[in-house]
């Protein structure tokens, strides 16, 4: 297989598996980069297999894991887009998340740190930009947060930071997930194009396909649908796709892009229900 010539989306893989990487650009003949957390990191085989032996991982040995994953990862799509997760809480301060931010962003040289988005992962998301470090605002479910993250990071270069809205799990709770992905798009419209908008937790082919077709910067799914979609032969949405979905649909918000950040209501529940989801799954992982 090669790109689709009419494919202006990115495609990354979401996974925390080198094998799972290496699968994919053999089956796809190409990847343009990958997304991980430390849900991901907890399922990669070798800590399921450390797991099971019983013997988890100290707070240092985590990190060398997570940094050689990431690492391996690297060797495999070379300099293309490799998302890294701070450890966080809803008590993990700014400055710790920009602890660990610097030191990610060292593991290799086209990383990009997710941070969430919250008030506290917002804070440490403008110091970072201002450092020059590229950023991920991950777990977004809302077209006000998506306006939080394009004002807390003007001044950061195009490409600098994604905003990755979290589809599947609006569509677990009734409401169609797709729809904020089109609102987001239509949003930024008015903006100058510095934030990347990146479709994530897509669990369907229907949900990379409407993607493509909405002209999301950048897709991110697990290998299951990328393998889905090379076995039908990476079909292309044309001009006259439909996303068909019986779920509630997300209302578009006229809102203002370039007001203060902390004007906008950014509090979520599904924010805060996948915080604690990935700080439960990092802290499985480790010796306490």
């Amino acid at each position: 297989m090669s790109r689709p010539e009419n494919l202006k989306s990115k495609i990354f893989l979401d996974g925390g598996d080198p094998d799972e990487t290496k699968q994919t650009l053999e089956f796809l003949g190409f990847l343009d980069g990958q997304t991980t957390n430390p849900t991901l990191i907890s399922k990669n085989p070798q800590a399921k297999k450390r797991l099971e032996s019983g013997k988890k991982f100290s707070q240092k040995e985590v990190y060398m894991f997570y940094r050689q994953v990431v690492k391996e990862i690297a060797e495999i799509i070379s300099q293309e887009s490799i998302s890294i997760e701070v450890y966080a809480d809803s008590k993990t301060s700014p400055r710790k998340m920009l602890s660990q931010a610097k030191k990610m962003f060292s593991w290799t040289p086209n990383a990009y740190i997710k941070l969430p988005t919250t008030e506290k992962g917002l804070i440490a998301a403008q110091k970072a930009v201002k450092k020059g470090m590229r950023i991920n605002m991950t777990l977004c479910f809302s077209q006000e947060q998506a306006a939080a993250v394009y004002s807390a990071t003007k001044g950061a270069q195009k490409g600098q930071v994604y905003v990755s809205p979290f589809v599947g799990r609006l569509d677990d709770k009734g409401e169609n997930g797709m729809s904020l992905i089109k609102n987001i798009i239509q949003m930024y419209t008015n903006g100058d194009d510095h934030v990347e908008v990146l479709t994530a937790s897509v669990r369907s082919l229907d949900h990379l396909l409407y993607a493509i077709h909405l002209g999301s910067d950048i897709i991110t799914a697990p290998l299951s649908i990328l393998k889905q979609w090379e076995e039908q032969g990476l079909p292309m949405p044309d001009d006259d796709f439909k996303y068909e979905s019986n779920l509630k649909p997300i209302e578009y918000k006229d809102l203002n892009l370039n007001k203060d950040w902390h004007k906008f209501n950014i509090s979520h529940p599904l924010t805060d229900h996948g915080l604690e989801r990935f700080a439960n799954d990092w802290k499985a992982l480790i010796n306490k």
